[in-house]
């Protein structure tokens, strides 16, 4: 186990670097930034001004904006190893760490919660779905995950938003009530946000649940014909433990794989969503920086994603190589 574990690790480093480097070159294909035209905006504006060309210098000198691609990436690079200094949002006025704080939490507890919807619907669902092939059971199953699968995920959330408002009276818009948004933490505005919490899991988890069911249940369809499933119900082990220890054990392998693929999801939540529900999630921030090239909050999103990815199929493969012991040996 502990080899296998290395031998994903000696995998993990140097693809996080290669990673570190595309994200980088993406985010200055672009002609110009909002770094550039910062600083063209105070040479312009300065009048001549000491303190405004003292910033000019220093912004040249913190950024290496003088110095070629590769000077300048490894000057991001030190920054982020060394001090933990990720840039500047230009767009923000603020260095990236007080910006993409200020929208994780919010964008992992609703990831976190339509996640576990997810997994608590499909795997139950999947399950009943394969046990009861053919019945009515299975096509009920069938026929929801179909139509959760067809309807997409932004225009669920626009019909929500505009519904609420002509035949509720009701805005499913925020996290939050109107008085609470800028009101300091309290008990009456975490009850308030648990209030509006339900909704956008519900959204973003539908279309997710929908895929993991037809999955859950192609895979226990697979499993149950297998030849030791046959063998230990011929050799009368009770039904219950044929299926929690044996066949769910291998069935769930596929959705464990999915499971580290969807870890970027707890940082990022859906983008489109976050945009129509008006979400504070880490994905909408990321548009808005790739939006208006803000380069070093763009390029760190991307980058903190691209990790959060690496670590999920990391834990995915440890998951997988747990339930399943023939992984480890190959």
């Amino acid at each position: 186990m502990l080899s296998y574990i290395l031998r994903r690790l000696m995998i993990f480093l140097p693809m996080l670097l290669a990673i570190s480097v595309i994200s980088f070159v993406i985010i200055q294909l672009p002609p110009g930034s909002f770094l550039e035209q910062k600083i063209i905006q105070l040479q312009q504006f300065s009048g001549g001004d000491a303190s405004a060309m003292v910033q000019v210098e220093q912004l040249k000198k913190r950024y290496g904006l003088d110095q070629p691609m590769h000077i300048q990436y490894f000057r991001w690079i030190k920054g982020i190893v060394t001090e933990g200094d990720f840039g500047e949002s230009f767009a923000y006025d603020k260095e990236v760490n007080e910006v993409i704080w200020s929208y994780i939490g919010f964008t992992v507890l609703i990831s976190t919660t339509s996640l576990a919807l997810v997994y608590l619907i499909a795997i139950p669902l999947g399950c009943l779905a394969a046990l009861k092939k053919y019945r009515w059971q299975d096509n009920m199953v069938s026929a929801i995950s179909f139509i959760g699968m067809s309807i997409p995920e932004f225009l669920l959330a626009l019909f929500l938003v505009v519904g609420g408002l002509f035949w509720l009276d009701y805005a499913f818009i925020g996290l939050f009530s109107p008085e609470f948004y800028f009101a300091p933490w309290s008990w009456a505005k975490f009850t308030d946000l648990l209030k509006h919490l339900p909704v956008p899991a519900a959204v973003v988890a539908i279309n997710g649940t929908a895929g993991l069911m037809r999955i859950m249940r192609g895979s226990m369809l697979e499993v149950l014909g297998q030849q030791y499933i046959m063998t230990a119900r011929a050799k009368g082990l009770p039904e219950k433990k044929v299926i929690g220890k044996h066949a769910l054990r291998m069935a769930i392998n596929p959705l464990l794989s999915i499971l580290g693929m969807s870890l970027p999801g707890l940082l990022s939540g859906s983008a489109i969503i976050s945009i129509v529900m008006n979400l504070p999630t880490a994905g909408l921030l990321l548009f808005e920086a790739l939006e208006t090239q803000d380069m070093y909050l763009s390029g760190t999103l991307i980058l903190m994603f691209s990790l959060m990815l690496l670590i999920g199929n990391l834990l995915a493969d440890i998951a997988l190589a747990i339930a399943d012991p023939r992984i480890r040996y190959e």
